[in-house]
């Protein structure tokens, strides 16, 4: 009796976003499913909190249950499967305690934490309580982290206001436990953006770009996240996953840059140069 060899399966390259909603539809769960789609994966979401808010700011949080949060989480693993997970917005301590601990019990790979603490509007989106919690529990389980200028202030526990800061900022966010930590400069002024990604054994990147300049900033943070989960779900390394999800979200900005949508901070233009989604094969 022969034995047959399995026949590989054909699937979509699966992303999960557990985040929050952004009514508005220019950041939050929302940019997070245009931007996996855009880039050829299948996306799923479990949902933290809703918020009332469009492009002139927050109106309204509303969290979900702690155990609804897992209930969703549990449900997408145990069925679809996940290749690559980006966190967002996580607004109280239970959240992250359960956030952390469907991580380990699904062992999910991929992990790229947005520590979403302020919106571009200045709302605040996170309790101080939860700051502390947030790195404890889920910095050691991230691929990497990736705050920008004022979370990774409130992070560190000083204001980063110039260049010449960043690599000991970056650097300073692997002390706190984070793998691997890119630490975004766009809030800095000037006619180029820096960014400085840290990776492991003390290695920096500096990714720098022109400024493109737009009134339509609001979700630039958590598309890139989002893009950066999106090519490691794709199979890329991290710094390579960080440099094409930088690729992919000046093209956004760029393309979104005249565009008014409300009245406020607009969003992105996500579905620019949209690609097919992609099939990939796995062992069934």
């Amino acid at each position: 009796m022969t034995q047959e060899t399995p026949t590989p399966a054909r699937r979509y390259a699966r992303v999960l976003s557990i985040a929050g909603s952004d009514s508005g539809g220019g950041a939050g769960i929302q940019a997070d499913l245009k931007t996996f789609s855009a880039l050829g994966c299948y996306g799923m979401t479990a949902i933290t909190a809703l918020t009332a808010q469009n492009t002139q700011g927050v109106c309204g949080i509303h969290g979900v249950p702690p155990a609804f949060l897992a209930a969703q989480i549990d449900a997408v693993v145990e069925d679809i499967g996940v290749d690559a997970v980006k966190i967002g917005m996580l607004h109280a301590p239970e959240v992250v305690r359960v956030v952390a601990d469907a991580i380990r019990r699904h062992r999910l790979p991929h992990v790229v934490l947005d520590p979403v603490m302020v919106a571009t509007s200045g709302d605040r989106l996170i309790a101080q309580e939860t700051v502390g919690v947030l790195v404890r529990e889920l910095f050691p389980l991230a691929s990497v982290v990736t705050p920008n200028l004022d979370e990774a202030g409130l992070l560190l526990g000083r204001t980063l206001a110039a260049e010449d800061q960043l690599d000991a900022a970056a650097t300073g966010l692997l002390d706190l436990g984070a793998r691997a930590a890119l630490l975004k400069g766009g809030h800095l002024p000037g006619e180029r953006v820096v960014d400085v990604l840290a990776l492991p054994g003390g290695g920096l990147h500096r990714l720098a770009s022109p400024r493109i300049a737009t009134h339509n900033g609001h979700g630039t943070g958590c598309t890139l996240s989002s893009a950066i989960t999106a090519h490691l779900a794709l199979g890329h390394a991290l710094p390579q996953a960080v440099e094409l999800a930088r690729v992919y979200i000046l093209g956004a900005i760029a393309a979104g840059a005249d565009v008014r949508t409300g009245h406020g901070h607009g969003p992105l233009n996500h579905g620019y140069a949209p690609v097919a989604q992609r099939i990939v094969t796995s062992p069934r």
